[in-house]
């Protein structure tokens, strides 16, 4: 895996947290270079089999930064960083423990279709949107 991948973030495209999130990012992303998959799409669903996310009931999402996948409150703090100012400011929370910061992301994650619901669907960009939403691999990914 290299940085082929840098800013892309693999979301649970029927989670209406995760859409509502993406949503946000693409708004605040003013540089435009963050870049989506959802776990639903032939893309997604080939990120996830290779980093061994189940699809079935995924705890967490990843986030390609410089080439490394990350997961869990490390994909949160590196995506807020890559959205600056004010919202980079949130990389402080990297002094908490890990283990603590997982614990509340998990917490969050095994209770986000209860707490803000599912929908059938994945989200629909829309049309200027789309461009930054990849669903089929890339040529010659593996």
């Amino acid at each position: 895996m290299s940085h082929e991948l840098d800013g892309l973030w693999l979301f649970d495209g029927v989670c209406n947290f995760c859409s509502g999130s993406v949503r946000l990012a693409l708004r605040l992303d003013r540089a435009g270079t963050l870049r989506f998959t959802p776990l639903q799409s032939p893309f997604g669903r080939a990120i996830a089999a290779k980093h061994g996310l189940d699809l079935e009931n995924p705890d967490s999402f990843l986030f390609f930064d410089h080439g490394r996948p990350l997961d869990a409150s490390d994909a949160v703090l590196a995506l807020v960083r890559r959205l600056g100012p004010p919202w980079s400011a949130f990389g402080m929370l990297r002094v908490v423990p890990k283990g603590w910061r997982d614990a509340v992301y998990l917490l969050m994650a095994r209770n986000r279709y209860r707490l803000m619901g599912r929908r059938e669907a994945c989200m629909v960009p829309t049309p200027e949107q789309r461009a930054r939403f990849i669903l089929e691999p890339p040529p010659g990914w593996a």
